[in-house]
């Protein structure tokens, strides 16, 4: 049900305690739909499809559109592309990566993705990529260390590596071939999938022991990526040209950042969330930003306040306008 209704912000309260995970849909025919994922500390977990109509401002839902999800989806992406030709698909990342179809009056699951043939426990799935230039590949990151790049028409692994001395906690396409992932050990790695024997660390937490939570590869500009560490109010741009040495370091947070996401189609605004309850907006690509020991100045070009510390943000894929986070048992959809 829609519990709010302001201009430029609209509320959905779902039947959960909690909501984690987000995802936009792609589709042309699916414009402002929105996948989201219980976190309930139980076995029992929900995901649920939700619809916005941009005309009456109102959210549409349909009981046949969601389905039970062994423990809390850890991320959840639909299908990357606009085209409707592509089979709607929703994927979801926890105890093992899974992909649902979904059709009109119900969601079914096609594959149940297990890369352990030698038992029928796996290990947990912090977080998954869908790269939208291949769309039979998703790279998943695992607390067993490694990261696993899928064939999912295939339904077999193309590559497992072991890619940080600890859990990796989320990865993120570059480019074709090309992924980067962030660690407990705290560190920014990239991988060549032409040479699965090396890795470049780009950056390292100077926190010594503090890992890096979540990496944002800027999708629409690959020369920037972002990440957070553990228990920061700290943003980290980096440029993927310039290792080492972060392009800008964001610190208006005044609690622990929770997400990030970049913004379509030019990729120049970054948009972060956190235990302060709020969502700042930044203009982070562009001349002005130099690591020039300004960090302090930089200050967000907007800024939301919610009621509670916010765990999710997604900018639509495909809508400049609008940014998906979540909250308590709340999804909100802002409009910029």
């Amino acid at each position: 049900m829609q519990v709010e209704k302001k201009s430029g912000v609209y509320t959905y309260a779902s039947q959960w305690a909690m909501i984690y995970a987000l995802a936009w849909s792609l589709r042309q025919d699916k414009q402002n739909r929105v996948a989201i994922g219980s976190y309930l500390e139980d076995y029992s977990n929900k995901v649920e499809l939700v619809q916005f109509n941009t005309d009456t401002s109102d959210f549409i839902t349909d009981t046949r559109l969601f389905f039970d999800h062994p423990y809390a989806p850890t991320n959840l992406m639909f299908f990357p592309s606009e085209d409707t030709s592509n089979p709607d698909l929703l994927a979801s990342s926890g105890d093992y990566l899974r992909l649902w179809k979904i059709h009109h009056d119900r969601i079914e699951l096609k594959s149940l993705l297990n890369n352990n043939k030698t038992t029928q426990f796996n290990s947990a799935l912090t977080s998954f990529d869908w790269a939208s230039f291949d769309t039979r590949r998703i790279a998943a990151s695992s607390v067993d260390t490694s990261c696993t790049i899928w064939d999912i028409e295939k339904e077999i692994v193309d590559t497992q590596l072991v890619a940080h001395d600890k859990e990796v906690y989320d990865i993120s396409w570059g480019g074709y071939n090309v992924f980067a992932s962030v660690s407990g050990d705290g560190s920014v790695r990239v991988f060549d999938l032409r040479d699965k024997e090396r890795s470049t660390i780009i950056y390292e937490n100077p926190i010594e022991n503090c890992a890096l939570l979540r990496l944002e590869w800027n999708k629409f500009d690959p020369r920037y990526m972002a990440t957070f560490g553990m228990d920061s109010n700290k943003i980290v741009v980096l440029d993927i040209r310039v290792p080492t040495t972060p392009l800008v370091e964001l610190c208006r947070h005044k609690g622990s950042v929770n997400a990030i996401s970049w913004s379509p189609p030019l990729g120049k605004q970054l948009c972060s969330v956190g235990d302060d309850s709020r969502a700042l907006i930044w203009d982070v690509v562009g001349p002005s930003f130099r690591s020039d020991g300004g960090d302090d100045d930089v200050e967000p070009n907007m800024w939301y306040a919610s009621t509670a510390e916010i765990n999710q943000v997604r900018w639509s894929p495909v809508d400049l306008e609008w940014i998906a986070i979540s909250f308590l048992n709340k999804l909100q959809l802002l409009k910029n």
